[in-house]
């Protein structure tokens, strides 16, 4: 699937609200009609299409370049799309609703009802979410469907924070972008499956597994997250995700990076570093990222995506990460940098 180009919806630079509900409308008829359209939510820019449609689900697949066992999430604007495609809801799930809903948590329920099957990848259970961005809800509503939307990238590259990100991968391969600025927490969704008990933690994310336990108690970890011989439960779970063009590794000793840039530039090497602003200033090499400060690693989640673009923009070849507290939304950034770096940890 081409299109000769894709529209941008530039929502984020307007101030006349009847045009921002045209923009809105005109998405959610594209939607309507089995178009694809990028649109941003509260986590990473998603890549939309109408979750009870099979072959516009398959236009998600194509354009992403996704291997068809991955499963996506589904987005809903209400608590009635719920009731129509799951099952159950258990105690846990209602309270975690209730607690971070509309927000940064997917939760994974029993499914019932119209899903198409390659949303759910063949799985008898659904992972579902409601965003608590408001050009989200709204064009969600608008849709009047509920709508699968994975980040909006190329397979494998770093997820978009921004328009221009989803344009720059996939301009020409969906009908349109819908421009809301940046996003605001930078990681994805943290998904947890309620259709077990205790409920099982498949993927760090915005809301921390200290959070979930102040809610439901006792959270069980998915060994499967750093086993990609599994089939992947949820999104996140497999193949490497989130990579620069450059060799990413992750160094423990951040006392050992200079001596491992300075031997990558001997060797002709384009070297770059990611740092905090705390430490920026120590480092020499073709390209040093500060992406956000230590002492808030929710800055850190903000800018990481962006960091590792940057990379690609400056062609750099070899890139070494400094590593984070695996505690709170260090969690889901260690997540994200080992997928990156194909488990490369020095």
């Amino acid at each position: 699937m081409s299109y000769k180009q894709t529209k941008i919806l530039d929502v984020d630079k307007i101030n006349n609200e009847d045009k921002k509900r045209e923009y809105i409308s005109d998405a959610a008829m594209w939607i309507s009609e089995g178009e694809v359209v990028a649109f941003p939510t509260e986590t990473v820019y998603g890549l939309g299409a109408n979750a009870l449609d099979e072959k516009a689900i398959a236009k998600i697949f194509e354009a992403k370049g996704r291997p068809s066992d991955n499963p996506l999430i589904v987005h809903i604007a209400n608590r009635d799309q719920l009731s129509e495609l799951v099952t159950e809801i258990t105690p846990a799930a209602e309270k975690l609703m209730e607690a971070f809903w509309p927000g940064p948590l997917t939760i994974i329920f029993k499914k019932k009802g119209p899903i198409a099957s390659n949303v759910t990848a063949g799985l008898d259970t659904v992972a579902i979410r409601m965003p608590s961005h408001p050009l989200a809800l709204k064009l969600i509503e608008a849709a009047n469907v509920p709508v699968a939307a994975p980040s909006a990238n190329l397979s494998g590259k770093p997820s978009p924070t921004t328009a221009a990100h989803v344009y720059h991968d996939l301009q020409g391969r969906i009908a349109g972008v819908v421009d809301g600025g940046s996003t605001g927490v930078g990681l994805e969704s943290t998904v947890l499956d309620c259709s077990v008990d205790p409920p099982m933690l498949y993927r760090p994310g915005g809301v921390t597994i200290e959070e979930l336990k102040e809610v439901v108690g006792e959270v069980a970890v998915d060994p499967s997250l750093k086993n990609i011989e599994d089939a992947p439960r949820s999104p996140g779970m497999k193949y490497t995700h989130y990579a620069p063009k450059g060799s990413l590794s992750l160094v423990n000793d951040v006392s050992c990076i200079q001596a491992l840039l300075d031997e990558a530039r001997e060797q002709g090497k384009k070297v770059g570093v990611l740092t905090t602003e705390e430490r920026a200033a120590e480092y020499e090499a073709d390209t040093v990222i500060a992406c956000g400060a230590r002492e808030d690693l929710s800055t850190v989640a903000a800018k990481l995506y962006d960091a590792l673009r940057q990379f690609d923009q400056e062609n750099v070849d070899v890139i070494y990460s400094e590593t984070f507290p695996n505690e709170g939304v260090g969690a889901a950034i260690m997540n994200r940098l080992e997928k990156a770096a194909g488990g490369r940890v020095i």
